[in-house]
C-alpha cells in the first residue's frame, strides 16, 4: 500500500497540472471502488475550478472552488497518471481497462486514476466537515511537520504496552507511517521493534534519548524517500509513470537473510510477523 512518501510524491506531480485549474469532465466508469462513489460525483466535480493541492496521512486532497475537497485514497494498487495534450510517451502506462475515473482539464491535460484490485477510493468532504470527519478526527501529527516531535511521542507512549512497530503503525500515534518506514525508521533509531512503547518516556513523563533517535529518524527516512520518488514494489509510479527509488536504499525492509548494514555488525537480518504484517530489523543492531 502506498505509504506516506508515495502519496506526497503524487501529490508533488499533480500539482504543477491540476493546481488552479478547472476540470471540465469527469468520466466515471463504475459506480463503486472500494466504497460506492458519493451521490452526483461527477456532477459535482465536474466544472469545478481546483485550489492548491495537499496530503493529510496517506490521503490526497483536492480542494474544490464549490467548498468540497476531493479526498483520494490509492488503496494497494491504485495509480494517478498525467497525459499532458499531444503527449503519447508516458512510461508504462497502466491498463486502460482499470482507467475508473478520468479527468479533462481545461489545459488540455488528462488524469487518470487506474486501480486494478480496487482498494482505492474516493470521497467528497466539505471545507467544515474535514477536522471532524471519520477519515480525519482521529489521525496523529504530520510526521514531517512542527507537531511531531519527542515531546509528542513521549507522551502518546506513556504506559503503553504495545511493541513499538504496532505503536507507531497506529495512526492515532502519528499520520501516515506504513510498514515500509517503520522498520526502516527503527533500523536507523537502533531499536527493536519488540521493545515496548512506553520505553519512549522516563518515568517523569520526558522522552528518552531514544526517543529523540527516532522521531529524527523518522523524518530522516521519509525526507530521503520523498526525494527519491517513493518506494516502488510492485504498483507505486509516479505521475508521469517512472518508478520510485528508495526501495534501493533499504537497510531492512525485505532483505530477511541479508547481512547487516551497520558497520562492524556481523548480524543478519530477521524477520516475524507483527499484527499480520512483516517486520524486518537487525536483532544485534536493534535492542
Amino acid at each position: 500500500m502506498p505509504e506516506l512518501p508515495e502519496v506526497e510524491t503524487v501529490m508533488r506531480g499533480l500539482e504543477p497540472v491540476l493546481a488552479h485549474v478547472r476540470i471540465i469532465k469527469v468520466k466515471q466508469n463504475r459506480p463503486d471502488l472500494r466504497f460506492p462513489f458519493p451521490k452526483d460525483f461527477v456532477k459535482r466535480v465536474q466544472g469545478k475550478k481546483v485550489g492548491a493541492l495537499s496530503r493529510r496521512a496517506k490521503y490526497l486532497l483536492v480542494p474544490l472552488e464549490s467548498g468540497e475537497n476531493l479526498v483520494v485514497h490509492l488503496g494497494m494498487s491504485g495509480r494517478i497518471t498525467i497525459q499532458k495534450s499531444n503527449e503519447d510517451d508516458l512510461t508504462d502506462l497502466p491498463n486502460p481497462a482499470h482507467d475508473h475515473v478520468v479527468f479533462t482539464l481545461e489545459n488540455g491535460a488528462i488524469i487518470r486514476y487506474n486501480d486494478p484490485r480496487r482498494f482505492g477510493f474516493m470521497t467528497l468532504v466539505g471545507d467544515d466537515e474535514m477536522e471532524h470527519h471519520k477519515l480525519f478526527a482521529s489521525l496523529g501529527p504530520e510526521p514531517l511537520g512542527n507537531q511531531f516531535h519527542a515531546k509528542h511521542l513521549a507522551q502518546v507512549a506513556r504506559n503503553r504496552q504495545a511493541p513499538l512497530k504496532n505503536f507507531l503503525l497506529n495512526q492515532k500515534t502519528v499520520a501516515g507511517l506504513g510498514n515500509i518506514y517503520v522498520c526502516e525508521a527503527l533500523y536507523r533509531a537502533g531499536l527493536s521493534p519488540l521493545k515496548k512503547a512506553q520505553g519512549l518516556t522516563r518515568q517523569n513523563g520526558t522522552p528518552t534519548k531514544a526517543t529523540e533517535r527516532l522521531v529524527a529518524a523518522i523524518k530522516q527516512v521519509l525526507q530521503e524517500a520523498i526525494e527519491q520518488g517513493g518506494s516502488t514494489l510492485r504498483d507505486h509510479r509516479l505521475t508521469d509513470g517512472t518508478l520510485g527509488y528508495f526501495q534501493h536504499s533499504f537497510a531492512v525492509y525485505g532483505r530477511e537473510g541479508a547481512h547487516c548494514r551497520t558497520d562492524k555488525c556481523k548480524g543478519t537480518i530477521n524477520r516475524l510477523v507483527q499484527a499480520g504484517r512483516s517486520t524486518f530489523y537487525c536483532p544485534d543492531c536493534q535492542k
